[in-house]
């Protein structure tokens, strides 16, 4: 099994991978399909299903559906023209995409929210149609976004066995579960980093993945920053204030003062995953981590070694993203990292086991350690619900990345502090999220029916 970490982190826009980013990748997909089709298209029409369907006016999924169609892509998103062409589509009801000329698009009545059952292949469905001049359909697909950016056709979803990206196996360590990748690791006398970069190799040179990582870097720490600076109120009407720029004013004045407590380091973590999912509530820029709503949490975990932890050094960056990278595809490709899948577990549950296994392997951690931190950071998220009040990722979803963060740290100490042996293993954990995901009530999963989403007032 084989997933790039360039397939487990994607430079892309807020507030969501599965309900802003794959329904953007999903409508440029089609459009790509369409210049191919020998039928001339005069219209495009949509329609939205299951937990795309109830949570997407707070994800903006009408919006990223629209801008996808009229030829936006999420890594190359331009928010100044984006508003431009949402406001020129919305008064001409034309849309212009790319090499197919200008098709009727009217988004108050072809983009429809189908709030009946869900498509049967997964939570997040959509289906994207093409007419003629007469009206008639002459092309549809129906794609489903299973979480972090990915997005499979309904054709490519059963090929894939389910949920899961289809995955290659053509490289020289391709381990399918956490115990396949010790034993390669044992062999091999590599680490779970170095393993990583020999698959990544076979795809890429050694120059592109380096080059490609220090962006991930950069944009995740850019994220951080402004953040960190941003203020005002979060969109959406919660009325959400934006607190990271506080909390780090705050922090700074309190920089050198004698009688500052200890867990106050727990402060500096949290306003670091704060601040990035701020930025996503915002629609700002963002990397998939694995996903949009648990973007702050692994950021925020090597933040924290690069500035608080005694001889860190940038040197170690690769090798904390491509062991998380390992850990988020072994989640992915065996459980789910899709919150309407398995709820906020397989999101920030993930993100905290990639981020404390990045964070032991960094910190000198064995094989056996490292797995050891992604499971104890795994198997104490378990269970955890997707509740989004309004349908908008702030609330829980902001301090829950700040949570999950201190979580992983806590995680990755505690490994460290033993030799690697424990009784869970990361693949049973994996097994049980999967398995709580199945059985845990559709109204705790991206749905917006239940949790906190039901219990506080959100006019």
């Amino acid at each position: 099994m084989f997933l790039s970490v360039f397939d487990m982190f994607k430079v892309g826009v807020g507030p969501s991978s599965s309900h802003t980013m794959g329904p953007m990748v999903a409508a440029a997909r089609f459009l790509e399909t369409l210049r191919t089709s020998p039928f001339r298209a005069a219209g495009l029409k949509a329609s939205l299903h299951g937990s795309l369907a109830f949570t997407g006016l707070g994800h903006a999924t009408d919006r990223a559906t629209i801008l996808g169609l009229a030829g936006f892509e999420p890594a190359t998103y331009d928010a100044a023209k984006a508003e431009t062409v949402l406001e020129a589509i919305h008064s001409t009801h034309k849309i212009n995409p790319p090499g197919l000329g200008e098709l009727t698009f009217d988004p108050k009545k072809d983009l429809v929210f189908d709030y009946g059952p869900a498509l049967p292949g997964h939570a997040n469905g959509m289906i994207l149609k093409a007419t003629d001049a007469q009206g008639d359909v002459i092309l549809q697909e129906t794609y489903y976004s299973i979480g972090g950016g990915f997005v499979l056709t309904a054709a490519e979803q059963v090929e894939a066995g389910g949920s899961k990206a289809k995955a290659r196996a053509d490289v020289p360590y391709p381990f399918e579960s956490a115990d396949e990748m010790m034993e390669m690791a044992a062999k091999s006398g590599l680490t779970i980093a170095q393993m990583k970069l020999a698959n990544e190799l076979k795809f890429r040179s050694k120059a592109d993945i380096d080059k490609g990582i220090a962006r991930l870097w950069e944009v995740m720490n850019h994220c951080i920053s402004r953040g960190m600076e941003g203020t005002g109120i979060l969109p959406g009407g919660l009325k959400v204030r934006r607190r990271a720029k506080g909390i780090h004013d705050a922090l700074i004045a309190e920089r050198g003062l004698n009688m500052t407590a200890p867990h106050v380091i727990n402060d500096w973590m949290s306003l670091y995953a704060m601040a990035v999912n701020e930025e996503n509530a915002a629609g700002g820029q963002v990397v998939t981590a694995p996903t949009n709503g648990a973007a702050g949490v692994l950021p925020a975990v090597l933040r924290y070694y690069l500035d608080h932890v005694p001889g860190a050094s940038t040197n170690r960056i690769a090798d904390f993203l491509l062991t998380a990278a390992a850990i988020g595809g072994l989640c992915k490709h065996n459980a789910s990292i899709s919150g309407a899948e398995c709820g906020c577990q397989a999101e920030v549950g993930s993100a905290a086991a990639m981020a404390a296994a990045g964070l032991a392997a960094v910190l000198g951690g064995s094989v056996e350690q490292v797995e050891n931190a992604a499971e104890i950071a795994l198997e104490h998220h378990l269970g955890m619900t997707c509740d989004p009040v309004k349908g908008l990722v702030q609330v829980p979803c902001i301090e829950r990345n700040g949570l999950g963060a201190i979580k992983a740290v806590s995680a990755a100490s505690l490994s460290l502090r033993g030799d690697g042996q424990h009784l869970v293993s990361l693949d049973v954990c994996i097994e049980t999220m999967r398995q709580t995901g199945k059985d845990m009530h559709e109204k705790y999963k991206e749905t917006s029916l239940g949790g906190l989403a039901v219990n506080v007032p959100n006019c």
